[in-house]
């Protein structure tokens, strides 16, 4: 049950579960991909988790033409019929920042941003960007809180803690439970 990587650059730390479909897509550095989870044309941070039975990106159809079937568009279909090649790109990138957490059978439309340290809570349905340190739950998804104060997303941010090197990581790892914690360990 070995995943379908097609055209992707994924770091050697992370790990994609069996039966996942990623297409155009790259994941960075320790993160990881849960079983039956299709993600097309997508860029995805370091450190970031995301669960299985997952949707993200994927191709749209032309919604304000006569028919959405790609037949009609300059596309090449799976039906493998082109009856006029009507100018149409049905891929938008999807990019999922670093240390997001995405839960199970999440869907995330394509062109959609997921900024960094989000979280994306299970069946959520998410159209729209999400920032920094956001919650986001539901169908369509909506933000319900953030994870910290402005100050320390703006500190978060500013340090880009998924850029240090391992062993730093390895070093000061316990300061990681309490942000007041991090900041102390971080100062020293």
């Amino acid at each position: 049950l070995i995943p379908t990587l097609k055209a992707c650059e994924i770091d050697k730390t992370c790990k994609i579960g069996s039966l996942c479909a990623l297409n155009r897509t790259t994941v960075g550095k320790w993160s990881y991909i849960g079983d039956n989870t299709n993600i097309t044309y997508a860029d995805i941070g370091k450190f970031t988790s995301i669960s299985s039975n997952c949707s993200i990106g994927g191709g749209e159809h032309p919604v304000s033409w006569v028919s959405t079937s790609p037949v009609f568009t300059n596309h090449k279909s799976v039906l493998r019929k082109c009856f006029a090649p009507n100018e149409f790109n049905p891929y938008k990138k999807v990019k999922i920042g670093n240390d997001v957490w995405i839960g199970t059978h999440v869907c995330i439309k394509s062109g959609v941003t997921i900024s960094d340290g989000a979280i994306i809570g299970m069946g959520a349905v998410v159209t729209k960007n999400v920032g920094p340190y956001e919650i986001w739950v539901g169908n369509p998804a909506r933000l319900i809180r953030k994870r910290f104060s402005e100050e320390d997303i703006a500190y978060l941010l500013r340090i880009s803690w998924w850029n240090w090197e391992s062993d730093y990581l390895i070093k000061i790892g316990n300061a990681f439970t309490d942000i007041e914690s991090l900041k102390n360990e971080v100062t020293r």
